[in-house]
């Protein structure tokens, strides 16, 4: 019998000790109705929003496949999916500029493949482009866009660009010119006296 209570006892203390990891269920207040509120689809500035899907696609076998894409007007986003022959990465995004739409897709060395990245606009295709990367026995330093394919607008801009529309206004011709001076290394001639 002295064996039966400490039994007994010891799963008392078991059951007491464990009580707290147990799940037990709540008495939940019912979700409240979904609130419709109407979300304004144009831009402050008034200007139309365009529809961009990016695809991307890369027939080969090769490893560390990076996806650079433009996400907005003005910033960038990167990812990194395992993309296996035939598999298609494809993502949308609003752009209201689509000049600036643009993508690079990469894969690492010494990877062999075709790469293939096509934009649309509005379900409308605006850019296609297709590359073999051969292989290589060494890395190539003295080719920083080995690997990569580049697809539609340059995905960062140089310093001093516009917005990416690529129009520059022309020089107003009624404007005065301003006098140009040469500047040169040479002291400058004196005339001769006399």
């Amino acid at each position: 019998m002295n064996s039966t209570s400490g039994a007994a006892a010891a799963t008392a203390v078991l059951l007491l000790s464990c009580a707290p990891f147990t799940v037990a269920t709540a008495w939940a207040d019912p979700e409240p109705e979904p609130t419709t509120t109407a979300v304004a689809s144009v831009p402050p500035d008034g200007q139309d929003l365009h529809n961009i899907t990016y695809r991307a696609r890369i027939d080969g076998v090769s490893r560390g496949a990076l996806i650079t894409y433009k996400i907005n007007d003005t910033q960038v986003q990167s990812a990194d999916p395992t993309m296996l022959p035939g598999r298609v990465f494809e993502v949308q995004t609003v752009l209201t500029d689509p000049a600036l739409a643009g993508m690079q897709v990469s894969i690492q060395w010494p990877y062999s493949a075709n790469l293939h990245c096509e934009i649309l606009v509005d379900d409308a295709t605006v850019a296609q482009a297709d590359q073999f990367i051969r292989p290589r026995l060494t890395p190539a330093d003295d080719d920083p866009d080995y690997g990569k394919l580049m697809c539609g607008a340059p995905l960062i801009n140089p310093a001093g660009a516009g917005s990416g529309s690529g129009t520059v206004a022309p020089a107003d011709p009624a404007a005065p010119s301003a006098p140009s001076q040469a500047v040169s290394d040479q002291p400058a001639e004196t005339p001769p006296a006399g």
